[in-house]
């Protein structure tokens, strides 16, 4: 019989540890938490030898850290894992590809779990097949665990409790606008994106669900006044500023929805909410804002050929596993702006930094306190599949400014 989960051999597993994003996160325990502290966690992947090498990187006796072997088509060795630890951290991705059974092994077991799956149709599919059984078994699946969704979903949630705390009311819409980010994309994240293209190209409802607005929302609840996300150059008058489209957007206000719709709708059937670029005033930021938006189409339309495809993932987009320099991680930052308003128009702006570039250094931090803190911390809500709102609202907010890096500051 299995152990419940507060009995666990380990709070954490890193599974993927040896990846590049894996890497990260363990480098990242490792400096925050050690091996001899509270945290009690591992490093897996499929190749013992490249654990080996990762746990000697860390400076770490391999009586202090263990190494576990499993593989995503294994299925026993993913329920053996899953039976070990409190939590299964994963970075393994394209998820659609890679990540069902070890979704499957977490809710079996009971065993709490958080990625950095940015893929909607997959993400609706793990809410399809696993809500109720993981509201059985006391799993907690938490997805979008990275810049995709963390920055967004927590924001939204500081930004409407600040204000019933200051107004007494909830905004009934929230803007989420990209001042300036620094960075390289992720070798993974174009891995999912491409696969996601290609699914939707083959499957009617793929794209359907990708393009829905509320198609992470529960089972009839998936409808709301938010249309489509942005798909031209707007100007927002309360930013003062023309707009672009903002790529992650697709995932990102889907999460939001959810966040809300989980949570109970407290700020009402009606709240609003969008994701947008900001590219300045006048004329240059028109064409700016011009200018990323035919960039954005243009990728898209490229890689959804075979032959284009293959030239950009040949000579333009990162491979898997690629990542930028330490020192680039380093440098890199992301700037954003929330402007939430009001049922009287009050407007009321937040300001949300990350000290790393997003797609790696700062992610990195954020689905390991994620981790963390579904293994420690004292969270309200049982068994389901969540968002990093719904589930860990202020215990995730506190370590991510105390730890990760991240600021959310209101901006009087």
């Amino acid at each position: 019989m299995s152990k419940t989960n507060s009995e666990r051999e380990f709070d954490v597993i890193v599974w993927g540890a040896t990846g590049f994003t894996g890497t990260l996160v363990a480098e990242y325990l490792m400096r925050q938490y050690g091996t001899d502290g509270d945290l009690k966690w591992a490093i897996a992947g499929r190749s013992k030898e490249k654990l080996e090498k990762l746990r000697q990187s860390l400076g770490v006796r391999p009586g202090d850290l263990e190494t576990i072997v499993a593989d995503s088509f294994d299925k026993d060795s993913l329920a053996n894992l899953a039976r070990r630890t409190r939590v299964v951290l994963t970075t393994v991705g394209p998820y659609a590809l890679y990540g069902s059974s070890l979704v499957d092994a977490c809710v079996e077991a009971g065993t709490h779990y958080c990625d950095l799956a940015g893929e909607v149709q997959w993400i609706r599919k793990m809410i399809d097949q696993h809500q109720a059984r993981a509201q059985q078994t006391g799993a907690r699946i938490v997805h979008c665990c990275g810049f995709d969704s963390v920055p967004m979903d927590i924001g939204v949630w500081f930004l409407q409790d600040a204000a019933k705390q200051r107004y007494g009311a909830y905004c009934k819409s929230i803007a989420l606008l990209v001042k300036a980010t620094k960075g390289t994309a992720s070798g993974g994240t174009i891995a999912s994106m491409m696969n996601l293209i290609q699914e939707s190209r083959k499957d009617r409802d793929v794209a359907r669900i990708l393009v829905h607005p509320y198609s992470l929302n529960p089972e009839g609840e998936r409808d709301g006044p938010d249309k489509r996300d942005q798909q031209s150059v707007l100007y927002d008058k309360n930013a003062q500023s023309w707009t672009a489209p903002f790529v992650m957007a697709g995932v990102n206000t889907k999460v939001v929805r959810r966040s809300h719709a989980l949570l109970g709708y407290p700020y009402g059937k009606d709240f609003r909410y969008r994701e947008a670029v900001m590219t300045g005033d006048g004329a240059a930021g028109w064409v700016k804002g011009a200018t990323m938006t035919a960039a954005i189409g243009g990728l898209v339309v490229g890689a959804s050929f075979a032959p284009t495809r293959k030239l950009l993932q040949t000579f333009i987009l990162p491979d898997p596993g690629e990542g930028p320099s330490p020192e680039l991680q380093k440098t890199g930052f992301f700037n954003l702006m929330q402007i939430g308003e009001l049922p009287d128009g009050t407007l009321i702006q937040t300001r949300i930094t990350g000290d790393q570039d997003p797609g790696y250094g700062s992610t990195s931090k954020m689905l390991s306190e994620c981790a963390v803190c579904l293994a420690k911390d004292a969270i309200a809500v049982g068994g389901g599949v969540w968002t990093p709102a719904s589930a860990m609202g202020g215990l995730l907010l506190e370590r991510l400014r105390k730890n990760a890096g991240l600021t959310f500051e209101i901006r009087d």
